[in-house]
């Protein structure tokens, strides 16, 4: 098969599509044929060499993918193959038409991938566009609903709203009865997120986010928090929180220390968090180096295969029903064949986009 290999740590063009082993699949996992593969932020950092694959996983980058299943693993029972599938299958269950949370691999014409971190595409859902599903809807529901506890009534901020992870957040979040504000950096990018259902758009560049918070919640703030700037925003990002708010932290864009008023935290009764995505840098915890890396992945990736199940699980159960009702939808920006991969990495971390970049093998 064909795979994009990174050749040295370096810029885009260290990207080169080769012709490498087919993978080989364990028991308890399937082997997709890709259809398409969608960028995150955590490919140009493995692109970069600070961001290296977990043990046992796919050199290749790439995090979430969609296609046909292609093979079986002895224990796998949900899932089977394209090609031996009958009609009534093809017409009702679609069982071999997959999205799937990765670890890496993408990139690439084939992968094997645990069947835990299998899903069916949903009806009305092209399966190209299904690769830009799996990663977003992983990351948004853990964060957000499972350990934040987003729910209906509440205010959310999400910071970035124009990127792969804003644009999915506004769907789902307004899909549960909450009212949405978003930073983003440009007129086209907020009416973009206004279109989704946002109800507040922030232009960070030219407004204090702080200051229209408390003006559209009558001084009281947010709720819930999804930020992926860490230093630069703590202060402010607290600021913004009502009594008994949550940040939740999945990126430091804007750097990994700062200094903040613990008072501040104990008298308004406020929840941090933040899930890491590699290993730890040298003298510090693993709560800190998600932030410092930048990656948007909720620490998805270095999760066990059980753990991502139990959350692909819990997406199928309630991401997927608003999907399938048309109120959630994939927002894909640009395709690009997979032979292209560098172009589209310039793309990404030009952050001229809005939505997810898709590779088509």
């Amino acid at each position: 098969m064909k795979a994009v290999v990174i050749t040295n740590a370096g810029g885009p063009e260290v990207l080169q599509l080769q012709e490498v082993e087919d993978p080989q699949i364990k028991d308890d996992e399937v082997l997709i044929k890709v259809e398409a593969t969608a960028l995150n932020r955590a490919d140009t950092l493995q692109r970069k060499g600070s961001y290296p694959p977990p043990p046992g996983a796919s050199p290749y980058p790439g995090l979430e993918c969609s296609g046909i299943i292609e093979q079986v693993g002895k224990n796998v029972t949900r899932w089977k193959v394209g090609d031996q599938a009958s009609p009534a299958i093809l017409l009702s269950l679609l069982f071999f038409y997959v999205c799937a949370l990765l670890a890496g691999g993408g990139y690439a014409e084939k992968v094997a991938v645990p069947a835990g971190q299998v899903l069916p595409v949903p009806p009305g859902v092209s399966l190209k566009d299904a690769a830009a599903l799996p990663e977003v809807a992983c990351t948004v529901w853990s964060t957000v609903f499972m350990m934040s506890r987003l729910s209906a009534g509440e205010m959310f901020l999400v910071h970035g709203g124009s990127s792969g992870i804003g644009t999915f957040a506004i769907q789902i979040a307004k899909y549960y009865g909450t009212k949405v504000f978003v930073t983003a950096g440009g007129d086209e990018k907020l009416a973009f997120c206004k279109d989704l259902g946002a109800d507040v758009c922030i232009n960070y560049k030219t407004e204090d986010f702080v200051a229209r918070v408390k003006e559209e919640t009558a001084g009281k703030g947010v709720d819930v928090i999804l930020d992926n700037m860490g230093a630069a925003y703590l202060k402010r990002n607290l600021d913004s929180l009502n009594f008994d708010g949550r940040l939740f932290i999945i990126g430091l864009q804007g750097g990994a220390t700062a200094e903040i008023n613990l008072a501040s935290l104990l008298a308004r009764r406020i929840t941090v968090q933040g899930q890491p995505t590699g290993p730890p840098m040298s003298g510090q915890p693993n709560g800190l180096v998600m932030a410092r890396r930048g990656d948007k992945g909720a620490g998805l990736r270095n999760r066990t295969p059980e753990n991502k199940a139990v959350i692909v699980k819990e997406v199928e159960k309630n991401v997927w029903p608003a999907i399938i009702a048309n109120k959630v939808k994939p927002i894909v920006y640009k395709y690009f064949p997979l032979s292209e991969a560098a172009e589209a990495h310039r793309l990404m971390e030009s952050s001229k986009h809005i939505g997810k970049i898709l590779l088509v093998p």
